[in-house]
């Protein structure tokens, strides 16, 4: 399994030539010869999915409980909790999810993650089909006042702006090209950085007016 993962091997005769070049690696493992790919069909048709839950939960539990990922050298310098949402689309085979039809001939599941920066690991973890849209499934993910979360454009949309703000909570991501807004304070910006200009804005546009009429921090580096 971490093989096919790490490998990125998808047909069976691919996974089972990479194994037959590994050998001596596999010898350590207490695995004498490569499998056939008989035998990858039969474990893939009849193992059950519980098995790789439980592997999942099992090893999780240890990499927290070892720290993680090892210690990070340059600590951020807030205390605020630091997160990113994202998302991803797995092609999956649609014999056996067709409930995740997308497209004519393909299937899609979209994983969408909250990476905790903290020890590198996802903190919460949802799976939806690939059509759903990213920027409504983010209200899925509970924030607690005070996190920053980062995220890309994908996600852009006033509203979520908005209810974010009124939770407590801090966002990072890229501005609108075509984002109507107006300066309201001009910030002195630190000597010696990257940023070129820091501001105090009020977005001007209707539907950013109505869905979020906070204040918002525009950041240029």
């Amino acid at each position: 399994m971490l093989f096919c993962q790490l490998g990125r091997t998808d047909p069976l005769h691919e996974i089972c030539n990479g194994l037959s070049c590994c050998l001596g690696k596999l010898v350590h493992l207490g695995i004498a010869k490569a499998p056939c790919r008989s035998t990858l069909s039969y474990a893939n048709e009849h193992r059950p999915a519980a098995l790789s839950e439980d592997l999942f939960w099992i090893s999780l539990a240890r990499i927290r409980d070892r720290g993680a990922f090892g210690h990070r050298q340059h600590r951020f310098r807030f205390k605020n909790r630091l997160l990113s949402l994202d998302s991803t689309t797995i092609t999956p085979c649609l014999n056996l999810f067709p409930w995740a039809k997308y497209g004519r001939s393909k299937g899609g599941v979209k994983a969408n993650v909250l990476l905790d920066h903290d020890d590198y690991l996802p903190s919460y973890l949802l799976l939806t089909e690939a059509r759903r849209s990213d920027v409504k499934m983010a209200d899925a993910f509970l924030l607690n006042p005070g996190s920053i979360v980062a995220i890309d454009r994908g996600y852009s949309e006033y509203s979520l702006f908005g209810r974010w703000t009124e939770a407590g909570v801090f966002f990072v991501t890229r501005l609108k090209d075509e984002a109507q807004f107006e300066i309201i304070e001009e910030r002195t910006r630190p000597q010696h950085s990257a940023i070129c200009v820091d501001q105090i804005i009020r977005l001007t546009s209707d539907n950013g007016r109505a869905e979020c009429p906070h204040l918002l921090r525009r950041v240029v580096v």
